[in-house]
């Protein structure tokens, strides 16, 4: 029987929005994109980023989302299925197929650490720490393998239980309400934060453009940073946003369905300094960067306000959603690729699955420990290091590059039969008098992206 007309569907439009916006709404959203927006000079820097979404991560999502749907396949099949005869492209889809689990390695151990958070602030054992005690706990918790393995596990089996319920009744159905629930707490959590005294001051730093803080810090970081956030924060490249398309019909273009997902991930990165910098403020704290502002600054901060562990709890699970999202949307991509290449069901390929991604996630949380004496980029790194450099730095920017080349050239699929996918249904057109941006510029933009992060790295 045809793979297509037994191909699985959304059930609905706003499943398939939700789905995809659950896979570009992660952490980096929640604890980099306020830092970076308050060095750079709050609203300043965030209509530099608004711009780079446009002219960046929109076109691009439109590309991937329009070689799944043309396709109705994985990232792992779409290549060869749409130019079975042009070779080369495929290889790629492999790589990405490599990069959803090399994403999962590390991604579930920091959903551990969420899920870990959210347990220990709700039964109170935050309480009566001061900022000392509650530096110790975080670094206790990195210390034992044992207790990080429970919590990894358990994200692992909670990102694919749904995923081995199926499509509609699971995946859609349950991120569904994971995301009304994770939209919800945001508004109720900043709220809050917004209530407190002395927030007034952090809502200034955040949202009035500084001008001469962009420039204390360089105009050119600036400008790489509000590229670097708008191009990862939609994990573009390795079609964890593809397999969506290839589940959705040809009824809206797919330009407008793209600004709805990059609209709702973004109002979530918005959201989220509307909770951090009032509260930080509030309480003289200064918001810093990476696991010490979600895992050590946050609980100081929840500890000192009124009704702190109702509010922390909340924060953790809201937490918790945007980290499940991204584990169950790269699951099914996962899955998916192994539906349609082994010809498995899709409970065993999930079993299968959930045991290599347990297995594999172990070097990562064993690095905080056991391995810890290997550090892949000098002194203070670790495993996680460098499984992110092998997705952020790599695999998505390369990835990226591939779909737009793929999109825009005579060989690959090309311009024409790109803008005819992309532009099928009803809705906001994608522009084709851009052409020449799309198929010179936008390449070279990636490129300077992907060698910008390499230069930091073993250079700078």
């Amino acid at each position: 029987m045809n793979q297509s007309t037994t191909r699985e569907t959304l059930a609905s439009r706003l499943g398939f929005i939700l789905l995809s916006a659950g896979c570009a709404i992660g952490l980096g959203n929640v604890w980099r994109f306020p830092y970076i927006t308050g060095r750079y000079g709050g609203a300043a820097f965030v209509l530099i980023y608004v711009l780079f979404l446009v002219i960046l991560g929109l076109p691009v999502m439109v590309m991937e989302l329009s070689i799944g749907r043309a396709s109705k396949k994985n990232i792992g099949l779409a290549f060869q299925t749409l130019t079975p005869k042009k070779k080369g492209w495929p290889v790629y889809g492999k790589f990405a197929i490599v990069g959803n689990y090399v994403l999962m390695m590390f991604y579930t151990t920091i959903s551990g650490w969420l899920f870990s958070y959210f347990f220990h602030m709700l039964k109170g054992d935050f309480s009566g720490r001061d900022a000392q005690a509650v530096s110790s706990f975080f670094s206790s918790m990195l210390g034992n393998p044992l207790g990080m393995t429970f919590w990894m596990l358990l994200a692992v089996i909670l990102g694919f239980l749904p995923v081995a319920r199926g499509l509609q009744s699971g995946v859609e159905k349950i991120t569904k309400y994971m995301m009304i629930g994770l939209l919800a707490l945001m508004l109720v959590l900043a709220a809050n934060s917004l209530s407190l005294k002395g927030g007034a001051e952090g809502l200034r730093f955040y949202l009035i453009p500084d001008f001469s803080r962009m420039a204390e810090n360089g105009l050119f970081e600036a400008i790489y940073a509000a590229m670097g956030q708008a191009f990862f924060t939609l994990s573009l490249g390795i079609g964890s946003i593809a397999i969506f398309g290839s589940y959705i019909g040809k009824e809206h273009r797919l330009t407008g369905e793209a600004v709805r997902i990059i609209s709702l991930d973004t109002f979530v990165a918005l959201a989220s300094g509307l909770i951090i910098f009032p509260a930080a403020f509030a309480f003289n704290i200064q918001p810093d960067a990476g696991p010490s502002l979600i895992f050590i600054t946050l609980p100081n901060i929840f500890e000192q306000m009124a009704g702190g562990r109702f509010w922390g709890s909340l924060f953790f699970l809201f937490m918790s959603f945007a980290a499940l999202s991204t584990l169950i949307a790269v699951f099914e991509n996962i899955i998916s690729f192994w539906i349609d290449t082994k010809g498995v069901s899709r409970k065993k390929a999930t079993l299968y699955n959930a045991i290599a991604i347990f297995l594999l996630s172990l070097p990562c949380l064993l690095g905080f420990n056991v391995l810890s004496s290997f550090q892949p980029f000098g002194a203070g790194t670790g495993v996680l290091d460098l499984e992110d450099f092998i997705v952020s730095s790599t695999l998505l920017p390369l990835g990226s590059l591939i779909f737009t080349l793929y999109c825009t050239w005579k060989y690959g699929w090309g311009w024409n039969a790109f803008l005819d996918e992309a532009n099928s249904g009803e809705g906001l057109k994608f522009p084709h008098g851009l052409r020449f941006y799309f198929k010179f510029i936008l390449p070279a933009i990636i490129i300077g992206l992907f060698t910008k992060g390499y230069w930091d790295i073993f250079i700078k």
